[in-house]
Protein backbone atom coordinates (compact mmCIF):
# COMPACT_ATOMS: atom_id res chain seq x y z
CA UNK A 1 0.00 0.00 0.00
CA UNK A 2 1.22 3.75 -0.95
CA UNK A 3 1.93 4.74 2.75
CA UNK A 4 0.04 7.86 1.77
CA UNK A 5 -3.10 6.06 1.33
CA UNK A 6 -2.71 5.06 4.97
CA UNK A 7 -4.97 6.31 7.79
CA UNK A 8 -2.95 9.31 9.55
CA UNK A 9 -2.20 9.15 13.22
CA UNK A 10 -0.77 12.09 15.84
CA UNK A 11 1.05 11.10 18.44
CA UNK A 12 1.16 14.29 21.42
CA UNK A 13 3.49 13.42 24.49
CA UNK A 14 6.21 16.51 25.89
CA UNK A 15 8.53 13.36 26.12
CA UNK A 16 10.91 13.16 22.71
CA UNK A 17 11.65 9.06 23.26
CA UNK A 18 8.01 8.08 23.82
CA UNK A 19 7.24 9.42 20.20
CA UNK A 20 10.22 7.71 18.79
CA UNK A 21 8.22 4.31 20.36
CA UNK A 22 5.19 5.29 18.76
CA UNK A 23 5.95 6.18 15.65
CA UNK A 24 8.51 2.60 15.40
CA UNK A 25 5.05 0.49 16.21
CA UNK A 26 3.09 2.38 14.35
CA UNK A 27 4.31 3.53 11.41
CA UNK A 28 3.61 0.15 9.74
CA UNK A 29 -0.04 0.90 9.94
CA UNK A 30 -0.14 4.32 9.77
CA UNK A 31 1.01 7.75 8.56
CA UNK A 32 1.95 8.95 12.09
CA UNK A 33 2.92 12.21 12.86
CA UNK A 34 4.23 13.63 16.18
CA UNK A 35 3.84 17.08 18.55
CA UNK A 36 5.78 17.44 21.91
CA UNK A 37 2.95 20.10 22.76
CA UNK A 38 -0.77 20.82 22.70
CA UNK A 39 0.42 23.71 20.26
CA UNK A 40 2.27 21.93 18.21
CA UNK A 41 -0.46 19.43 18.19
CA UNK A 42 -3.14 22.30 17.30
CA UNK A 43 -0.61 23.34 14.19
CA UNK A 44 -0.14 20.52 13.14
CA UNK A 45 -3.36 19.67 12.74
CA UNK A 46 -4.28 22.50 10.51
CA UNK A 47 -1.53 21.85 8.43
CA UNK A 48 -2.79 18.38 7.84
CA UNK A 49 -6.15 19.89 7.84
CA UNK A 50 -6.88 17.30 10.09
CA UNK A 51 -6.31 13.26 11.05
CA UNK A 52 -8.30 10.65 11.30
CA UNK A 53 -7.01 9.88 15.51
CA UNK A 54 -5.59 12.23 17.74
CA UNK A 55 -3.52 9.96 20.94
CA UNK A 56 -2.58 12.49 23.50
CA UNK A 57 -0.24 11.68 26.76
CA UNK A 58 -2.62 13.25 29.73
CA UNK A 59 -0.15 15.17 31.78
CA UNK A 60 1.89 17.86 29.58
CA UNK A 61 3.10 21.17 30.95
CA UNK A 62 0.88 24.00 29.19
CA UNK A 63 -2.34 22.30 27.84
CA UNK A 64 -2.48 18.74 29.02
CA UNK A 65 -4.26 15.87 27.22
CA UNK A 66 -7.89 16.62 28.21
CA UNK A 67 -7.91 20.29 27.28
CA UNK A 68 -6.18 19.47 23.89
CA UNK A 69 -8.87 16.73 22.69
CA UNK A 70 -11.20 18.98 24.06
CA UNK A 71 -10.48 21.63 21.08
CA UNK A 72 -9.13 18.85 18.41
CA UNK A 73 -13.40 17.84 19.26
CA UNK A 74 -14.40 21.53 18.42
CA UNK A 75 -11.86 22.13 15.35
CA UNK A 76 -12.05 18.70 13.87
CA UNK A 77 -15.27 16.69 15.20
CA UNK A 78 -14.98 13.86 12.84
CA UNK A 79 -11.45 12.92 14.57
CA UNK A 80 -11.49 10.02 16.64
CA UNK A 81 -9.62 11.08 20.19
CA UNK A 82 -7.82 8.58 22.60
CA UNK A 83 -5.91 9.89 25.74
CA UNK A 84 -3.02 8.35 27.18
CA UNK A 85 -1.96 8.33 30.98
CA UNK A 86 -0.04 7.71 34.06
CA UNK A 87 -3.41 8.55 36.39
CA UNK A 88 -5.66 6.38 36.35
CA UNK A 89 -7.79 7.65 38.72
CA UNK A 90 -11.60 8.05 38.50
CA UNK A 91 -11.59 11.89 38.60
CA UNK A 92 -9.06 12.74 35.96
CA UNK A 93 -11.21 10.02 33.67
CA UNK A 94 -14.43 11.44 34.30
CA UNK A 95 -12.81 14.70 33.55
CA UNK A 96 -11.30 13.87 30.55
CA UNK A 97 -14.24 11.47 29.00
CA UNK A 98 -17.02 14.64 29.75
CA UNK A 99 -14.65 17.64 28.26
CA UNK A 100 -13.41 15.78 25.69
CA UNK A 101 -15.66 13.19 24.48
CA UNK A 102 -12.77 10.14 24.21
CA UNK A 103 -13.49 7.54 22.00
CA UNK A 104 -10.51 5.58 24.28
CA UNK A 105 -9.01 6.12 27.69
CA UNK A 106 -5.86 3.82 27.86
CA UNK A 107 -3.22 3.58 31.15
CA UNK A 108 0.10 3.40 30.89
CA UNK A 109 2.52 1.54 30.18
CA UNK A 110 -0.16 0.35 27.06
CA UNK A 111 0.94 -2.57 24.91
CA UNK A 112 1.69 -1.91 21.53
CA UNK A 113 -1.51 -4.38 20.41
CA UNK A 114 -3.50 -2.92 22.41
CA UNK A 115 -3.20 0.83 21.09
CA UNK A 116 -2.99 -0.53 17.62
CA UNK A 117 -6.79 -2.13 18.67
CA UNK A 118 -7.82 1.05 20.14
CA UNK A 119 -6.42 3.40 17.00
CA UNK A 120 -7.94 0.53 14.64
CA UNK A 121 -11.09 0.88 16.35
CA UNK A 122 -10.67 4.83 16.08
CA UNK A 123 -9.79 5.37 12.88
CA UNK A 124 -13.00 3.17 11.99
CA UNK A 125 -14.87 5.59 14.01
CA UNK A 126 -13.65 7.91 11.66
CA UNK A 127 -14.12 7.24 8.61
CA UNK A 128 -18.04 6.46 9.84
CA UNK A 129 -18.46 10.18 11.14
CA UNK A 130 -17.01 11.69 8.13
CA UNK A 131 -19.37 9.56 5.76
CA UNK A 132 -22.47 10.61 7.67
CA UNK A 133 -21.22 14.48 7.82
CA UNK A 134 -21.14 14.26 3.98
CA UNK A 135 -24.93 12.11 3.66
CA UNK A 136 -26.10 14.78 6.10
CA UNK A 137 -24.03 17.92 4.09
CA UNK A 138 -24.99 16.42 0.95
CA UNK A 139 -28.44 14.96 1.66
CA UNK A 140 -30.24 16.79 4.52
CA UNK A 141 -28.62 20.28 4.22
CA UNK A 142 -29.48 19.66 0.40
CA UNK A 143 -33.48 19.20 1.24
CA UNK A 144 -33.24 21.92 3.61
CA UNK A 145 -32.03 24.39 1.03
CA UNK A 146 -34.67 23.26 -1.41
CA UNK A 147 -37.29 23.03 1.07
CA UNK A 148 -36.66 26.73 2.06
CA UNK A 149 -36.09 28.20 -1.29
CA UNK A 150 -39.55 26.73 -1.89
CA UNK A 151 -41.11 28.50 1.05
CA UNK A 152 -39.56 31.78 0.05
CA UNK A 153 -41.94 31.99 -2.81
CA UNK A 154 -45.61 31.66 -0.43
CA UNK A 155 -43.58 33.37 2.78
CA UNK A 156 -40.91 36.11 1.13
CA UNK A 157 -40.52 37.74 4.33
CA UNK A 158 -39.74 35.18 6.75
CA UNK A 159 -37.83 32.58 4.19
CA UNK A 160 -35.62 35.16 2.58
CA UNK A 161 -34.37 36.49 5.98
CA UNK A 162 -33.39 32.65 6.67
CA UNK A 163 -31.04 32.94 3.68
CA UNK A 164 -29.34 35.96 5.20
CA UNK A 165 -28.98 34.55 8.48
CA UNK A 166 -27.63 31.33 7.68
CA UNK A 167 -25.20 33.34 5.81
CA UNK A 168 -23.75 35.14 8.36
CA UNK A 169 -24.08 32.86 10.79
CA UNK A 170 -21.83 30.36 8.77
CA UNK A 171 -19.61 33.06 8.24
CA UNK A 172 -19.37 34.08 11.94
CA UNK A 173 -18.46 30.48 12.32
CA UNK A 174 -15.58 29.93 10.40
CA UNK A 175 -14.00 32.98 11.85
CA UNK A 176 -14.03 31.33 15.16
CA UNK A 177 -12.54 27.94 13.70
CA UNK A 178 -15.98 25.45 13.53
CA UNK A 179 -15.80 24.15 10.48
CA UNK A 180 -18.56 21.87 8.78
CA UNK A 181 -20.76 23.21 10.96
CA UNK A 182 -24.01 21.60 9.37
CA UNK A 183 -25.99 21.57 12.57
CA UNK A 184 -26.08 25.95 12.84
CA UNK A 185 -26.70 25.59 8.77
CA UNK A 186 -29.40 23.38 9.10
CA UNK A 187 -30.71 25.40 12.25
CA UNK A 188 -30.41 28.65 10.54
CA UNK A 189 -32.56 27.80 7.16
CA UNK A 190 -35.14 26.51 9.75
CA UNK A 191 -35.19 29.10 12.02
CA UNK A 192 -38.09 31.03 10.46
CA UNK A 193 -39.98 27.54 9.60
CA UNK A 194 -42.56 28.02 12.60
CA UNK A 195 -43.39 31.29 10.50
CA UNK A 196 -45.35 28.88 8.10
CA UNK A 197 -47.92 28.88 10.39
CA UNK A 198 -48.80 32.56 10.76
CA UNK A 199 -50.77 34.78 7.75
CA UNK A 200 -48.19 36.21 5.39
CA UNK A 201 -49.57 40.14 6.71
CA UNK A 202 -48.97 38.92 10.07
CA UNK A 203 -45.55 38.00 9.92
CA UNK A 204 -44.29 41.57 7.39
CA UNK A 205 -45.57 43.07 10.86
CA UNK A 206 -43.32 41.44 13.21
CA UNK A 207 -40.71 41.46 10.13
CA UNK A 208 -40.89 45.68 10.80
CA UNK A 209 -41.27 45.95 14.16
CA UNK A 210 -44.97 47.15 14.02
CA UNK A 211 -47.47 46.98 16.84
CA UNK A 212 -49.19 43.70 17.06
CA UNK A 213 -52.45 43.40 18.42
CA UNK A 214 -53.12 41.05 21.10
CA UNK A 215 -54.35 38.49 19.16
CA UNK A 216 -51.64 38.42 17.06
CA UNK A 217 -49.18 38.36 19.82
CA UNK A 218 -50.60 34.94 21.02
CA UNK A 219 -50.33 33.43 17.58
CA UNK A 220 -46.53 35.28 17.50
CA UNK A 221 -45.63 33.23 20.56
CA UNK A 222 -46.61 29.76 19.78
CA UNK A 223 -43.83 29.68 16.69
CA UNK A 224 -41.26 27.68 18.30
CA UNK A 225 -43.76 25.37 18.95
CA UNK A 226 -44.62 24.83 15.61
CA UNK A 227 -41.19 24.28 14.79
CA UNK A 228 -40.67 22.01 17.32
CA UNK A 229 -43.99 19.57 15.82
CA UNK A 230 -42.15 19.79 12.26
CA UNK A 231 -39.22 18.45 12.53
CA UNK A 232 -39.53 16.93 15.94
CA UNK A 233 -39.67 13.42 14.63
CA UNK A 234 -37.28 13.74 11.86
CA UNK A 235 -34.16 11.53 12.99
CA UNK A 236 -30.77 13.69 13.48
CA UNK A 237 -32.40 16.75 14.18
CA UNK A 238 -32.16 16.65 17.84
CA UNK A 239 -29.04 18.89 17.87
CA UNK A 240 -30.69 21.17 14.82
CA UNK A 241 -33.78 21.86 17.61
CA UNK A 242 -31.44 22.66 20.64
CA UNK A 243 -29.99 24.99 19.23
CA UNK A 244 -33.23 26.68 17.29
CA UNK A 245 -34.74 26.93 20.81
CA UNK A 246 -32.00 27.40 22.94
CA UNK A 247 -31.04 30.74 20.72
CA UNK A 248 -34.73 31.51 21.01
CA UNK A 249 -34.15 31.80 24.76
CA UNK A 250 -31.26 34.03 24.44
CA UNK A 251 -28.56 31.69 26.12
CA UNK A 252 -25.25 33.34 27.06
CA UNK A 253 -22.15 31.62 27.01
CA UNK A 254 -19.53 32.89 28.85
CA UNK A 255 -16.64 31.97 26.73
CA UNK A 256 -16.11 30.78 23.48
CA UNK A 257 -14.80 26.51 23.33
CA UNK A 258 -15.86 26.39 26.81
CA UNK A 259 -18.61 25.01 26.10
CA UNK A 260 -20.05 22.08 23.95
CA UNK A 261 -20.29 23.24 20.20
CA UNK A 262 -24.09 23.37 20.69
CA UNK A 263 -24.12 25.87 23.19
CA UNK A 264 -21.58 27.72 20.59
CA UNK A 265 -23.83 27.03 17.78
CA UNK A 266 -27.16 28.00 20.11
CA UNK A 267 -25.14 31.76 21.00
CA UNK A 268 -23.91 32.51 17.54
CA UNK A 269 -27.70 31.73 16.18
CA UNK A 270 -29.51 34.41 18.54
CA UNK A 271 -26.64 36.89 18.29
CA UNK A 272 -27.32 36.58 14.68
CA UNK A 273 -31.08 36.58 14.79
CA UNK A 274 -31.17 39.81 17.40
CA UNK A 275 -28.50 41.31 15.05
CA UNK A 276 -30.39 40.88 11.58
CA UNK A 277 -33.87 42.28 13.12
CA UNK A 278 -32.17 45.33 14.26
CA UNK A 279 -30.63 45.93 11.20
CA UNK A 280 -33.80 45.15 9.20
CA UNK A 281 -35.74 47.64 11.21
CA UNK A 282 -32.92 50.64 9.92
CA UNK A 283 -30.63 50.46 12.27
CA UNK A 284 -27.18 50.97 11.40
CA UNK A 285 -24.30 48.42 11.78
CA UNK A 286 -22.54 50.36 14.89
CA UNK A 287 -26.01 51.45 16.63
CA UNK A 288 -26.93 47.43 15.98
CA UNK A 289 -23.78 46.48 17.92
CA UNK A 290 -24.29 49.22 20.63
CA UNK A 291 -27.69 48.11 21.45
CA UNK A 292 -26.04 44.54 22.11
CA UNK A 293 -23.71 45.56 23.94
CA UNK A 294 -26.24 47.49 25.91
CA UNK A 295 -28.51 44.15 26.82
CA UNK A 296 -25.90 42.42 28.34
CA UNK A 297 -27.01 39.10 26.78
CA UNK A 298 -24.49 38.29 25.11
CA UNK A 299 -20.81 37.17 25.87
CA UNK A 300 -18.19 39.74 25.62
CA UNK A 301 -15.73 38.16 23.83
CA UNK A 302 -18.36 36.48 21.46
CA UNK A 303 -19.75 39.94 20.45
CA UNK A 304 -16.70 41.94 20.33
CA UNK A 305 -15.41 38.92 17.32
CA UNK A 306 -18.65 39.52 15.75
CA UNK A 307 -18.47 43.37 15.91
CA UNK A 308 -15.39 43.09 14.02
CA UNK A 309 -17.17 40.70 11.54
CA UNK A 310 -19.82 42.80 10.72
CA UNK A 311 -17.88 45.90 10.61
CA UNK A 312 -14.87 44.23 7.98
CA UNK A 313 -17.60 42.75 5.55
CA UNK A 314 -18.73 46.42 4.84
CA UNK A 315 -15.43 47.17 3.56
CA UNK A 316 -15.02 43.78 1.64
CA UNK A 317 -15.54 44.86 -1.60
CA UNK A 318 -19.79 45.07 -1.58
CA UNK A 319 -21.60 47.74 -3.98
CA UNK A 320 -25.03 48.88 -4.05
CA UNK A 321 -26.16 48.84 -8.20
CA UNK A 322 -29.11 49.21 -9.20
CA UNK A 323 -30.22 46.77 -12.26
CA UNK A 324 -33.27 45.32 -13.69
CA UNK A 325 -34.76 42.53 -12.23
CA UNK A 326 -33.79 40.21 -15.12
CA UNK A 327 -30.05 40.68 -14.75
CA UNK A 328 -29.87 39.60 -10.96
CA UNK A 329 -27.80 37.05 -9.66
CA UNK A 330 -26.52 34.51 -6.80
CA UNK A 331 -25.60 35.98 -3.87
CA UNK A 332 -26.76 39.61 -4.38
CA UNK A 333 -28.84 40.88 -1.80
CA UNK A 334 -32.22 42.76 -2.42
CA UNK A 335 -31.59 46.07 -0.23
CA UNK A 336 -35.20 47.19 -0.64
CA UNK A 337 -38.91 45.08 -1.02
CA UNK A 338 -40.07 44.38 -4.72
CA UNK A 339 -43.98 44.48 -4.92
CA UNK A 340 -46.60 43.86 -8.06
CA UNK A 341 -48.47 46.39 -9.19
CA UNK A 342 -50.85 45.04 -6.88
CA UNK A 343 -48.84 45.46 -3.83
CA UNK A 344 -47.89 42.21 -3.16
CA UNK A 345 -44.69 40.91 -1.59
CA UNK A 346 -42.50 38.87 -3.95
CA UNK A 347 -39.16 39.90 -1.89
CA UNK A 348 -38.15 41.56 1.06
CA UNK A 349 -35.37 43.67 1.52
CA UNK A 350 -32.64 41.60 2.97
CA UNK A 351 -33.07 38.56 0.38
CA UNK A 352 -30.09 37.04 -0.82
CA UNK A 353 -30.78 35.65 -4.35
CA UNK A 354 -30.60 31.97 -5.12
CA UNK A 355 -29.87 29.93 -8.09
CA UNK A 356 -33.72 28.64 -7.98
CA UNK A 357 -35.11 32.51 -7.45
CA UNK A 358 -33.11 33.44 -10.68
CA UNK A 359 -34.73 30.58 -12.10
CA UNK A 360 -38.06 31.47 -10.91
CA UNK A 361 -37.71 35.48 -12.55
CA UNK A 362 -37.55 33.86 -16.13
CA UNK A 363 -41.38 33.39 -15.24
CA UNK A 364 -42.09 37.19 -14.36
CA UNK A 365 -43.62 39.15 -16.79
CA UNK A 366 -41.91 41.84 -18.99
CA UNK A 367 -42.60 44.23 -17.25
CA UNK A 368 -41.71 43.23 -13.51
CA UNK A 369 -38.03 41.93 -15.56
CA UNK A 370 -37.65 45.19 -16.78
CA UNK A 371 -38.07 47.43 -13.23
CA UNK A 372 -34.75 48.35 -12.04
CA UNK A 373 -33.86 47.15 -8.17
CA UNK A 374 -30.98 48.06 -5.79
CA UNK A 375 -28.74 45.01 -4.38
CA UNK A 376 -25.83 44.56 -2.75
CA UNK A 377 -23.02 42.86 -4.82
CA UNK A 378 -20.62 41.10 -2.06
CA UNK A 379 -18.02 38.96 -1.77
CA UNK A 380 -17.16 38.09 -5.18
CA UNK A 381 -20.72 37.73 -5.93
CA UNK A 382 -21.21 37.79 -9.73
CA UNK A 383 -21.80 41.16 -10.46
CA UNK A 384 -23.52 42.18 -13.77
CA UNK A 385 -23.11 46.05 -14.91
CA UNK A 386 -26.23 47.90 -14.58
CA UNK A 387 -28.03 48.44 -18.01
CA UNK A 388 -29.45 52.01 -18.85
CA UNK A 389 -33.01 52.34 -18.44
Amino acid sequence: MNPTDLPSVLCVDDEARVLDGLSLHLRRHYQVHTAQSGAQALAKLKELRGVAVVVSDMRMPGMDGATLLRQVMTLYPDTARILLTGEPGRDVAISAINEGQIFRFLTKPCPPEKLKEAIDAGVQQHRLASAERVLLQETLLGCIRALVDVLAITNPVAFGRAGRIKRLAMEFAGDLGYRAFWQLEAAAMLSQLGYVSLPVELVEKMYYAEKLTDEEKTLASAVPQVARKLLGHIPRMDAVLEIIERAAHGERIEAVGAESVLSVGSAILALVLEYDALITQGASVDAAIGTLRAQRRHDEELLAKFAHRVGASGTGGEEVRELPLRLVQPGMIFMEDLRTDLGTLLVARGFEVTESFVERVRNFGPGLLGEKVRVLVRHGARATPAVPA
